[in-house]
């Protein structure tokens, strides 16, 4: 059982398999599901209704993402039966499709800069693995690795001139981040064995990702440099694609204490000034009683 499960996860991990990928600032959540026969994407309303196939592709079509302002999707889709993959654009209506990278090599994993008008992603078209981005309408391609090992999963920062990404080139699972130019890659010192989706908290101080150092499968969260790291799950299951929400959640604010006004501070006195007669009374009641008994 744990292991047909780690295999979703994994696929899931991959856009291979249907899971839930994101949301526009209109509510919209895209997914990919093969409910008609083969994957496709979909949207639907956050609160499930009103589900609607965009694409209607022979070929597997997965891994949607929004761009910012919500107005178009990029996804993943399979070509040459499976044997290639390009990354496609279309609006949120499943209009107007368009092949953004139109190379005989496997493009995948699309991620929107935060203004929209670049898309990092990865590909092999020079051999193996590497990540590479292009203008929003797929012009001016750019390699920003260069690695005879497997660079993966990019993942821009909030402010759009960093870039988080996994790879395996010192021999090891690792997190790297590079500048948006590629320029400056550091790679995180991490303690747990990483196993990809790095992505950035909306204010940019700190990073979730995934790791299996320890047999299973789970969240974790570090500051952006890799300091701090922290097990959120911790359990026997299998944990993939974590997501931050957009914006911050506002905290419930705790209850405040009662003022102590006058009104208090006059009844405080009373119930003093109360409980000094009643003590008065006792007193005399006890004496009385002393004496008469003697």
């Amino acid at each position: 059982m744990f292991y047909a499960v780690s295999l979703v996860g994994l696929l899931s991990l991959y856009g291979l398999f249907p899971v839930l990928k994101g949301s526009n600032g209109c509510g919209k959540i895209a997914f990919a599901s093969n409910r008609d026969g083969n994957l496709e994407v979909y949207v639907m309303d956050a609160d499930g209704r009103n589900q609607e196939r965009l694409t209607n592709n022979p070929e597997a079509d997965s891994a949607p993402t929004w761009s910012p302002d919500g107005t178009k999707i990029a996804f993943g889709r399979g070509e040459d039966g499976g044997e290639n993959s390009e990354i496609y654009v279309m609006n949120c209506d499943g209009s107007d499709q368009k092949n953004l990278t139109n190379n005989s090599a496997w493009d995948s994993f699309p991620a929107w800069s935060p203004d929209g008008t670049k898309i990092a992603f990865v590909s092999y078209r020079d051999g193996n693995s590497e990540i590479y981005v292009m203008d929003a309408d797929g012009g001016n391609v750019k390699r920003l690795t260069d690695s005879l090992s497997y660079d993966s999963s990019p993942a821009w920062s909030p402010d759009g001139t960093k870039i988080a990404f996994f790879s395996d080139r010192d021999g090891n699972d690792e997190i790297y981040v590079m500048d948006a130019d590629g320029s400056s890659i550091e790679r995180l010192r991490i303690t747990i064995a990483p196993f990809g989706s790095p992505t950035w908290s909306p204010d940019g101080k700190r990073i979730a990702f995934v790791s299996n150092s320890f047999m299973f499968t789970d969240i974790y969260v570090m500051n952006a440099d890799g300091s701090s790291q922290k097990n959120l799950t911790r359990n026997l299951h299998f944990e993939v694609c974590p997501t931050w929400c957009c914006h911050v959640c506002p905290l419930v604010p705790a209850p405040s204490p009662p003022k102590r006004g006058w009104l208090f501070i006059a009844g405080s006195v009373i119930i003093l000034f109360v409980g000094v007669i009643l003590t008065i009374t006792f007193l005399k009641c006890r004496r009385s009683l002393c004496q008469s008994t003697s």
